[in-house]
C-alpha cells in the first residue's frame, strides 16, 4: 500500500538561489493568459443589420421570458432599443415593463429620461403625471417633475405641481424646496403663505422659527414679531409644551438684538425664563447671561448670576435637603444681594421681597431637623437658627421675631442629652441690648439650673463682669466651684478677679483653697498664679515661702529651676512701697548666693532621689546661670560636678537580651564605689588622644599609665 503521507524532506540547507515574492508575482503577471473577447462585428449594410436586431430582440425575449420580474433585463432592453433609435419599440417595452412592475420608480424614471433624450417632452410630462399619480410617496418623482417644468421655464406649471405636491403633506425638504422656488424668483409673499401652510401641516418650533427668520431677512419686522408671538401663543403654558419652546424664545431674543431693541429681547429671555422651569432652561439661561454680558448693567448682570447660583444650589439641596454646609452658602447668597439693593437705589417693595426671599430660605433651612440626638449632627444646624436671629435683629430691625427664633431654638433643642451654650449667651445679649437685664439674666439662670456646663458659667460671669457687678460675679464663681472644684482654671479666674479689684486678701484665700483640693488635676498652673500674684506685688518673702512649700511637696526639677531664677531676679517693691512712690515702682535686685543655694539644694536633693536626667538638666542651667552671673571660678565649681557619660550594656527583661544603654557617672560617691570604672574611662580616654595624635609620629601611652594621660572629667 502506498503511503499517503508527505515525503520526507532530507535536506534542509539553504538553496543556491532564492526567490523573493517579487519575483513570483512578476512570474504570475507575465504568464497570465488574456481574457477571451468576442470578435467585432462590422455591420455592412442594411441586411446585416436588420438580421443583427433580430438576433438581439430574440435574445431580449428569451431573456425576459425565463426571468420576467427580473427589471433589469427589461431595463436593459428598453436602453438597447432606444439606442437603436426604435423609440416606438421602446415605448412599448417600457409599458410591458411597467405592466409587469408599475411601483419601480428606477423602470419610472429611466422611462422619462429616454424620452427626454429624444426630446418627447410632452411625453415625458405625461409619464410624471402618472408616476405622482400613482406614487405620490416617492419624493424623487416629484422634484424630477418640478425640475423639468422649472428647466422649460414652466414656472406656473412648477407651482401647480408644487401645490399638488404639498396635499399629500411631505417631509420638511420638500416644504423648503417649495419655497427655495419662490424664494428664487422673488415671490416673497407667496414664501410666506407657504410657511403659513408649512407651520399649519407641521407646527414645529424649528419651522416657526424659520419663517420668523425669513420675515426678518425680508425686512417685515411686524410679521416677524407676530409670527414668534403667534408660536408663543400657539405652545401655551403646558409643562410638556415648555420645554420645546426654548429655541423659540432664543431666536425671538436674538432677532431684538439684532435689531438693536435690547429692552425688548430683555423681557422675551425673562418672560421666557419666568414660564420654564429652572431645571430645563439650562442653555436659555447660558444665553441670556451672554446677552447681559455685551448690553446690560452691572445690577442685570449680577441678577443673572444669582439666578444661576440658586439653581445651582436649589439642585444640590434636592439630592441632600440636610446639608447645612450648602444651606449656609445659600443663605449667605441671599443676604449678599439684600445689601446691595441699596447701593442700587431699589425700592421699598424690592427690600420687602428681598427679605422675604432671605426669609423664606431661613425656615426651609431650619425645618430640616437633625436625624438624631447626637450633638455632632446638631452643631452646623444651631448656626441656622443663631444667623436667623442676628439677621432679624440686625438688618430688619424686628425684634420681637428674633426674640421668638430664640425662644423656639432652645424649645427644640434636647438639653436632657446635650445643650449649646453660644445659644443661651447670644439670646442673654440679645436681650441685654434691650435693655432687659432681668430677662438676661433669668435666661443664663434657667441654662445653669437645667444643664449648668462651663461655656455657660464663663459667659454668665463675663456679662457680669462687663456690667461691672462684681457681687453678682463672685457668686457666680462660687456657683462655678461647688459644681466643678477640680477646674483649675475656675480658681485662677476667680483669684484674679479679686487681685483685680484689689482685694489681695481674698486672691490669697481662693489660691489657697485651690491648691488645697486635692482632686485638682493640674494643681502646678494653681501654684503657679498664685506665685506670679506674689511677685507681682512684690512680696519675695511670700513667694519664696510659696516655693518653698511647693518644693516640699513635689521636689520636680522644674520647681527648683524656677525657685532659683526666681531668687536672682529683680522684683518690685512691695505694695505699700509702690504706693508711696511718685512716679514709678523701685525694683529689688534679687540675691544671686541664694540662687546658688537652691541650686546646690536641688542638685542634692535630685541625687538623693537618683534622677540622673534631672540632676543633668539642673547643672546645665546652672552652668549658663553662673556663666551669665557668676566669676570663672563659679562656673569651675559647676563643672567640677558635671558627670561623665558613658556606653554600657543591661539586660531588657522584655526583649530577652542585652541592649545598648547612655549611662553618666556623677562625680563624688559613685566615683569611690566604682574606681575600676573610673581608670577604665581614664584610659580610654588616654588611648583616643593618643590615636590622634599618632598621626604627628607620637608614641600611645602604655595602658598602666594611661591614668595619667588626663582627668576624669574629660572621659567621652
Amino acid at each position: 500500500m502506498q503511503d499517503e503521507r508527505a515525503p520526507r524532506i532530507k535536506n534542509r540547507a539553504r538553496a543556491a538561489v532564492q526567490v523573493t515574492a517579487e519575483q513570483l508575482l512578476r512570474d504570475a503577471q507575465e504568464h497570465h493568459e488574456s481574457q477571451i473577447r468576442p470578435p467585432q462585428q462590422r455591420v455592412e449594410n442594411f441586411e446585416e443589420l436588420h438580421e443583427y436586431r433580430c438576433r438581439k430582440r430574440e435574445e431580449f425575449e428569451k431573456r425576459i421570458r425565463q426571468t420576467r420580474g427580473n427589471m433589469k433585463e427589461w431595463l436593459q432592453y428598453g436602453n438597447w432599443e432606444a439606442s437603436q433609435n426604435e423609440f416606438s419599440r421602446a415605448r412599448s417595452l417600457f409599458e410591458r415593463a411597467l405592466d409587469v412592475d408599475p411601483r419601480n420608480v428606477k423602470l419610472w424614471l429611466t422611462y422619462t429620461d429616454i424620452e427626454l433624450k429624444s426630446r418627447n417632452v410632452q411625453h415625458a410630462r405625461n409619464l410624471f403625471d402618472r408616476a405622482v399619480t400613482l406614487l405620490p410617496r416617492v419624493d424623487q418623482l416629484w422634484y424630477r417633475y418640478v425640475y423639468l417644468e422649472e428647466l422649460l421655464q414652466n414656472i406656473p406649471g412648477a407651482r401647480q405641481v408644487f401645490d399638488r405636491w404639498m396635499q399629500w403633506q411631505p417631509d420638511d425638504k420638500a416644504w423648503q424646496a417649495y419655497i427655495s422656488f419662490e424664494q428664487r424668483y422673488e415671490e416673497h409673499d407667496r414664501a410666506s403663505a407657504i410657511y403659513e401652510r408649512w407651520v399649519a401641516v407641521r407646527p414645529k418650533p424649528r419651522v416657526w422659527v424659520k419663517w420668523g427668520k425669513f420675515e426678518e431677512e425680508r425686512g417685515n419686522l411686524t410679521k416677524a414679531r407676530k409670527v414668534f408671538q403667534t408660536a408663543v401663543e400657539y405652545f401655551g403654558d403646558e409643562e410638556g409644551q415648555l420645554e420645546k419652546t426654548q429655541a423659540l424664545f432664543n431666536s425671538f431674543a436674538n432677532m431684538e438684538t439684532r435689531q438693536r431693541e435690547y429692552k425688548r429681547a430683555r423681557i422675551i429671555y425673562k418672560l421666557a425664563l419666568s414660564y420654564l422651569p429652572r431645571s430645563k432652561s439650562n442653555a436659555l439661561y447660558a444665553a441670556y447671561t451672554q446677552f447681559e454680558k455685551q448690553h446690560g448693567t452691572r445690577a442685570t448682570l449680577e441678577a443673572i448670576v444669582l439666578g444661576k447660583r440658586r439653581i445651582q444650589y436649589e439642585e444640590e439641596l434636592s439630592h441632600d435637603g440636610r446639608n447645612y454646609d450648602v444651606w449656609v452658602d445659600y443663605i449667605r447668597l441671599e443676604e449678599g444681594a439684600l445689601q446691595d439693593l441699596p447701593e442700587e437705589n431699589a425700592t421699598a417693595e424690592e427690600i420687602e421681597q428681598a427679605c422675604g426671599r432671605v426669609r423664606e430660605v431661613y425656615e426651609r433651612a431650619i425645618a430640616q431637623t437633625p436625624p438624631g440626638n447626637e450633638k455632632q449632627y446638631w452643631r452646623h444646624y444651631i448656626y441656622l437658627w443663631l444667623n436667623y436671629a442676628l439677621f432679624e435683629e440686625i438688618e430688619t430691625k424686628d425684634y420681637a421675631r428674633a426674640r421668638e427664633i430664640y425662644q423656639t431654638a432652645l424649645k427644640l433643642v434636647p438639653h436632657k442629652q446635650f445643650t449649646f451654650a453660644k445659644l443661651w449667651i447670644l439670646f442673654a445679649r440679645f436681650e441685654v441690648r434691650r435693655m432687659d437685664l432681668g430677662a438676661a439674666r433669668k435666661i443664663l439662670g434657667t441654662a445653669i439650673g437645667m444643664c449648668p456646663k462651663e461655656a455657660l458659667f464663663k459667659g454668665y460671669i463675663k456679662l457680669e463682669i462687663d456690667l461691672r457687678e462684681f457681687d453678682r460675679a463672685r457668686t457666680l464663681y462660687e456657683k462655678y466651684i461647688e459644681y466643678d472644684p477640680t477646674n483649675s482654671s475656675a480658681w485662677i479666674n476667680f483669684a484674679e478677679l479679686e487681685s483685680q479689684l484689689g482685694d489681695y486678701a481674698r486672691a490669697r484665700a481662693i489660691f489657697e483653697l485651690g491648691i488645697s483640693q486635692s482632686t485638682v488635676p493640674m494643681p502646678e498652673l494653681i501654684w503657679k498664679k498664685y506665685i506670679d500674684l506674689e511677685v507681682e506685688g512684690g512680696e519675695r518673702e511670700r513667694a519664696r515661702a510659696l516655693y518653698e512649700r511647693l518644693v516640699a511637696l513635689s521636689g520636680h526639677v522644674k520647681v527648683w529651676l524656677s525657685y532659683a531664677l526666681f531668687e536672682a531676679q529683680p522684683m518690685p517693691a512691695p505694695r505699700e512701697e509702690d504706693e508711696e512712690g511718685e512716679t514709678e515702682a523701685e525694683m529689688v535686685e534679687g540675691d544671686v548666693d541664694l540662687a546658688r543655694r537652691v541650686f546646690d539644694r536641688g542638685y542634692k536633693d535630685l541625687k538623693s532621689k537618683g534622677l540622673k536626667q534631672d540632676q543633668l538638666a539642673l547643672l546645665l542651667v546652672w552652668r549658663t546661670f553662673e556663666e551669665e552671673r557668676g566669676t570663672p571660678a563659679d562656673v569651675a565649681k559647676v563643672e567640677a560636678i558635671m558627670p561623665v557619660p558613658y556606653a554600657t550594656w543591661r539586660f531588657d527583661e522584655e526583649a530577652g537580651q542585652f541592649m545598648d544603654v547612655d549611662d553618666m557617672l556623677f562625680k563624688g560617691g559613685e566615683y569611690q564605689s566604682s574606681p575600676t570604672l573610673v581608670k577604665f574611662l581614664q584610659a580610654a580616654r588616654a588611648w583616643k588622644n593618643a590615636k590622634s595624635e599618632s598621626s604627628d609620629g607620637l608614641q600611645p601611652p602604655k595602658p598602666e599609665h594611661a591614668a595619667e594621660a588626663g582627668d576624669p572629667s574629660d572621659v567621652a
